[in-house]
C-alpha cells in the first residue's frame, strides 16, 4: 500500500536518512519510492503509479499519498493540467492560500506534507474520514512525521519509547485509538485534521467535521434515486486505474458493493469470500447467494487453523501499532486470494454501518434511552426501590432483567458503550502488574471517549454514535484492519461508501432513516429492495469473524503459539503472570469463545513486540 514520510528541521546531515525512513513503507509489497531532500527537509513516497504524486520547486516539497482530489472547479482545473501536488505548490509559494484553505480543499483518500525550507513551515494532513494515517512526532525543533512509525522510528532523531498508556489502551480497546500510538512523544492526526508546523511549534485542528443536518424534509423518491446515483459514481471512481475486486461477506454492505460494480462495469465482478469450518462462524452461503444474484465470478477460500498460525506474525509485522482484531486475518487471506488472480484494487464495504445506522448497539441504545424519558422523581421515588429492594427480588426473572436494564440506563453516554467491556470484565488490577499501572491512567479510555463523543454537534442519539464510531470504530479499527491486510497481500483497497458525496448524503437523512424504533438502516435497505436479495437484506450481521477460541481448543500448534507468546509476555512486566494462567488455564476451559479473545489480544501484543524487535 506504501505511505509518505519525512522531516523539517535542522540536525540531520544524513544522505541516506529520506531513503532508511522509507524502506518500510514499501517493505510488504515493493511499491516504488520517490523521494526528494533539502539542506533542512526531506520528503518520501512509496506508493503504486497514480497514487501518488510529489513536487519540488524553491525549497518548498509536496508529496500526497492516495487519490485526493480538490473541490474547486478552478482547482481541479489546474491541478487537470499540472496536478494537484504542483498546484498545491504554487497557492502556498504564492501565499494565495494557507494552511487551513489548503486541507479544505481537498476531498478523496489522502495523506498530505508541505515542506517549506525558506519559511521553516510544514503542514500535515490525511483526509476526512482518516483512511491514510500520518503519525508525528517533535524531536527538539525538528518535526518528523510517517504514515507508519515504523518509518518514523528509522530517522536519527527519533525516539521510540514505548507509552505504556498506548499499551493499556490497546488491551482495553483491542487497537490504539489515535491520537495516541504506543510510543511516548508520538502522536498521529485524527481524521479530517491538519498540523501546521512554524519555527519549531506545532498546532492541530479539524479542517472539517461531519455536520449532521436532521431536519431534511425530501422525499423517499428523491432520496433513493441520489443515494443511487452516489453508489454508482463512487464505485465507479473507485475502480477507476486498476483491475478490481470486491470482499464479499454476504453482509448488506459487500453486497452493494458487488452488485454496483457488476452493473458499472456492465458485467460480473471478481468477489472473494472466507469461510471457516465451524459451527456458527461460516456465512458462506450469504456471500453465494449475492453472487449468484449479481452474477459474480465468485472466488472462495476456507481458512484453517493452520492458515492462522502462519498468518499471525505476518500480521503483527504489518501492524506498527498493536492491533488486537482478529478479523484481520480473513481479510488478509481473502486479499491474497484476489492478488493471486491479478487483483490490483479490492473494495470494501466498510463505513456503511457508521454511516447509515447499521450496528446492534445502535438500537439497544435506542432502548437504554427510553429510561431517560421516565420522570426523574417517579424513577428515584418509586420505580428503582421497588427494583432494588423488592423481597427475594434476585430470585425473580423478570426483576432480575429489569435491575440490568436500569444499572445500564442509568450510566451516561458514551461510558455505558463500554459495560462489557472485556478488560473492565476482569479488572485492570487483576490483569496488570502494579509497576505498569504506576504509568498507566485506567480512566484515559473512558475520558478520551467522552471528549470524541461531545465534538459532535449532532441533536439526535443516533448521530452522536455514528459520529463517535467514525472515529473510533471506523478510522481507528476497520480500516487500518482492511488497510494493512491489504499491504500484506500486496493490493490497494478503497472504500465507496466514503466517498464525499455519500458521507455528506448520508449526513442529511433524519435520524429516523437511520433507525426508526430499533430497525436499523431503514432508509439504507428499503432503497436497495428491489436490488438486493432480500435474504440479504434481512440476515443479521456477521462479517469475517474468526473461530480463534473454538481452534484454540482443538489444535495444537496453534495453541503452542498462544501459549509460547503468553509466556514470553509475562517476562515484560506488563500483565500479570498469574492472570494469564487463570485466563489460559480456567477461563479459556469454561467458554472459549469469550476469553480466547484476550487471549488474542494479548498474543497479538507479543507479536508486536517480537516484530519490532527484529526490525532493530
Amino acid at each position: 500500500m506504501g505511505g509518505l514520510c519525512g522531516w523539517l528541521g535542522h540536525g540531520v546531515n544524513d544522505p541516506d536518512a529520506i531513503d532508511r525512513m522509507a524502506a518500510p513503507l514499501a517493505r510488504f509489497d515493493g511499491t516504488p519510492i520517490e523521494s526528494m531532500q533539502g539542506h533542512r527537509a526531506g520528503a518520501a513516497v512509496a506508493a503504486r503509479a497514480g497514487s501518488a504524486e510529489v513536487h519540488r520547486r524553491d525549497g518548498l516539497m509536496v508529496a500526497l499519498w492516495g487519490h485526493p482530489v480538490l473541490t474547486s472547479a478552478d482547482l481541479a482545473q489546474q491541478a487537470e493540467a499540472t496536478g494537484v501536488a504542483a498546484t498545491l505548490a504554487a497557492h502556498w509559494h504564492d501565499g494565495r492560500m494557507d494552511a487551513d484553505q489548503l486541507c479544505a480543499a481537498l476531498g478523496g483518500a489522502f495523506a498530505l506534507c508541505i515542506l517549506d525550507e525558506h519559511r521553516g513551515e510544514a503542514v500535515l494532513a490525511v483526509d476526512r474520514l482518516g483512511i491514510h494515517p500520518l503519525t508525528w512526532q517533535l524531536a527538539g525543533e525538528t518535526l518528523l512525521f510517517a504514515s507508519s512509525a515504523d518509518a518514523l522510528n528509522r530517522h536519527p532523531l527519533a525516539r521510540a519509547q514505548i507509552d505504556a498508556q498506548g499499551l493499556y489502551n490497546y488491551v482495553y480497546f483491542h487497537m490504539v485509538p489515535s491520537p495516541g500510538t504506543a510510543y511516548r512523544e508520538q502522536q498521529r492526526l485524527l481524521p479530517g485534521e491538519f498540523l501546521h508546523y512554524r519555527q519549531g511549534r506545532v498546532e492541530t485542528r479539524p479542517y472539517w467535521q461531519m455536520a449532521f443536518r436532521e431536519d431534511g424534509k425530501r422525499s423517499f423518491e428523491d432520496l433513493r434515486a441520489d443515494f443511487l446515483a452516489h453508489l454508482r459514481g463512487s464505485v465507479r471512481q473507485a475502480s477507476a486505474g486498476a483491475k478490481i475486486g470486491a470482499f464479499l461477506s454476504g453482509g448488506t454492505d459487500s453486497s452493494t458493493i458487488a452488485g454496483i460494480l457488476c452493473e458499472v462495469n456492465g458485467q460480473g465482478a471478481d468477489t472473494y469470500s472466507i469461510g471457516f469450518e465451524a459451527q456458527g462462524y461460516d456465512e458462506m452461503e450469504y456471500a453465494r447467494i449475492a453472487s449468484r444474484h449479481f452474477g459474480t465470478r465468485h472466488h472462495e477460500y476456507y481458512v484453517t487453523p493452520d492458515d492462522v498460525v502462519a498468518a499471525i506474525p505476518q500480521v503483527a509485522a504489518v501492524c506498527d501499532q498493536p492491533f488486537g482484531n482478529a478479523s484481520a486475518v480473513p481479510a488478509f487471506y481473502c486479499a491474497r486470494m484476489a492478488r493471486a488472480d491479478g487483483i490490483t484494487r479490492m473494495l470494501g464495504g466498510d463505513g456503511g454501518d457508521e454511516l447509515f445506522g447499521g450496528n446492534e448497539r445502535y438500537a439497544k441504545q435506542h432502548v437504554f434511552a427510553l429510561y431517560e424519558r421516565v420522570p426523574q422523581l417517579f424513577r428515584k421515588a418509586l420505580l428503582e426501590p421497588a427494583v432494588f429492594h423488592f423481597p427475594g427480588g434476585e430470585r425473580v426473572r423478570l426483576l432480575r432483567k429489569a435491575r440490568s436494564y436500569i444499572e445500564q440506563a442509568s450510566v451516561a453516554m458514551p461510558a455505558r458503550l463500554e459495560t462489557y467491556n472485556l478488560l473492565g470484565r476482569y479488572g485492570p488490577q487483576q490483569v496488570f502488574t502494579d509497576d505498569f499501572l504506576v504509568s498507566a491512567d485506567i480512566g484515559q479510555p473512558l475520558e478520551a471517549l467522552a471528549r470524541t463523543y461531545g465534538r459532535s454537534e449532532a441533536k439526535s442519539l443516533i448521530n452522536r454514535m455514528l459520529a463517535l464510531d467514525l472515529k473510533v470504530t471506523l478510522a481507528d479499527n476497520d480500516l487500518p484492519k482492511v488497510m494493512k491486510a491489504c499491504e500484506l497481500a500486496g493490493v490497494e483497497a478503497a472504500f465507496p461508501f466514503l466517498d464525499d458525496a455519500m458521507v455528506t448524503f448520508s449526513a442529511g437523512l433524519t435520524p429516523q432513516q437511520k433507525l426508526n424504533g430499533t430497525q436499523l438502516r431503514w432508509f439504507f435497505k428499503e432503497a436497495l429492495k428491489g436490488f438486493l436479495p432480500m435474504e440479504i437484506i434481512t440476515k443479521q450481521k456477521h462479517g469475517f469473524g474468526l473461530p480463534f477460541g473454538v481452534w484454540l481448543q482443538q489444535h495444537k500448534t496453534l495453541q503452542q503459539l498462544a501459549s509460547d507468546s503468553l509466556h514470553d509476555l509475562k517476562k515484560r512486566g506488563i500483565v500479570r503472570g498469574a492472570f494469564i494462567e487463570q485466563l489460559t488455564g480456567q477461563h479459556l476451559t469454561e467458554h472459549a469463545g469469550y476469553h480466547g479473545t484476550m487471549v488474542w489480544v494479548l498474543m497479538m501484543l507479543e507479536q508486536w513486540f517480537r516484530q519490532r524487535e527484529a526490525l532493530r
